[in-house]
């Protein structure tokens, strides 16, 4: 991300009877200055419900749709230390929860913390010569999926399958590792974690344990240095007894021509010990060719099976075409026009497919 800022210099007393000490030939002291870098985040788009209709305040049945700002980030980062970082994201974000007439919100734009960490970097002591090793503290990305979107770039269209159908969260508050091998095979991010995600304080005595481990076989390859292979292992309780655990795993490839994933899952969720466990699995494949002059594909397709016991299956398709303005660094603006389709089959109760047209943008610096 790159990021507007400025820069806090310290002060320093010299010692009279201090000695001065020459840093030896070739030597590059780390830079200690202390930074703070201000940058923004914004979704916004304009959708249309082709199907179903609905129905408004009169009863007349019309297409739905609406401008939207579906989120809004304020991205403050920076350092103490070349040892010491920090963030600190305030969320704006729609209120769609009911409220009473003493908190009335619903409806509402919101704002909420979405990370505040901060981060200690293990580098001179882990990783001589080469960066990625840190501990984190604090409200913070979860492994799987802050990697995930790393790659997708497209979170302003929707989030990826996992979180979108309610498997897992961006954030969540805990203390979590992460490592990277040497000569780029590959990392492993782990952590404890609340369980309960950055919308929720916590609300028993249960934590989440998550890792994801990542191997570049290839880091060599000029071509298939791009293939990464993934697995992701989620070990949670809602309470005492009663489990909520994910298992992910899959390849993502990078390119200058293209970026595709594809992801399995196998979940279980057992809300109380006196129920019975839900298993569910499915999967979701994504591919987006990309040119030289900014414009881009999107293809994907979500798989789910929400009860393996039972009959009924989620399916969405998902395509478009956006374009890329060119910038300088992490600087992004994006638009993007897209087709979402969610369709239902063999449910007990029979759901409509879901139709949507938007045009979405984003920007980010």
């Amino acid at each position: 991300m790159g990021r507007v800022g400025m820069t806090l210099v310290g002060l320093s007393v010299a010692t009279p009877c201090a000695a001065q000490v020459t840093p030896a030939a070739g030597y590059t002291p780390p830079d200690d200055t202390p930074a703070i870098r201000v940058g923004a985040t914004i979704f916004t788009d304009y959708t249309v419900q082709a199907n179903p209709k609905i129905k408004d305040t009169d009863g007349n049945e019309v297409t739905s749709n609406a401008f939207n700002v579906s989120r809004t980030y304020i991205n403050i980062t920076g350092n103490i230390s070349h040892n010491i970082a920090f963030r600190i994201t305030p969320d704006i974000t729609r209120e769609t929860e009911s409220a009473t007439a003493a908190t009335s919100v619903a409806g509402n734009l919101i704002f909420r913390l979405k990370y505040g960490f901060v981060q200690f970097n293990l580098d001179d002591h882990l990783n001589p010569g080469r960066t990625g090793s840190w501990v984190r503290l604090g409200m913070q990305q979860t492994p799987w999926v802050d990697y995930m979107e790393g790659i997708y770039r497209y979170r302003f269209q929707g989030t990826i399958f996992e979180e979108r159908e309610g498997f897992l969260s961006s954030s969540d508050i805990g203390a979590s590792f992460h490592y990277n091998f040497s000569h780029n095979y590959g990392e492993v991010h782990t952590g404890f974690y609340n369980g309960e995600t950055y919308t929720k304080p916590e609300l028993n005595d249960q934590k989440g344990f998550q890792i994801r481990g990542t191997l570049r076989p290839l880091p060599m390859q000029p071509v298939l240095r791009g293939l990464r292979v993934n697995a992701f292992w989620d070990k949670d309780a809602y309470l005492k007894n009663a489990d909520r655990n994910r298992a992910i795993f899959g390849a993502t490839f990078e390119h200058k021509y293209v970026n595709a994933a594809f992801d399995y899952l196998w979940a279980t969720d057992q809300t109380t010990a006196t129920k019975t466990a839900v298993d569910s699995k499915g999967y979701s494949w994504w591919l987006t060719p990309k040119t030289t002059f900014g414009v881009e594909g999107l293809l994907r397709y979500d798989h789910l099976e929400p009860n393996t016991s039972q009959s009924g299956t989620r399916n969405r398709w998902i395509g478009g075409i956006a374009y890329w303005f060119p910038h300088q660094g992490n600087v992004s603006t994006s638009l993007l026009f897209d087709v979402d389709n969610q369709s239902f089959n063999d449910f007990a109760t029979a759901s409509p497919t879901v139709t949507r047209y938007a045009l979405h943008a984003l920007v980010n610096f």
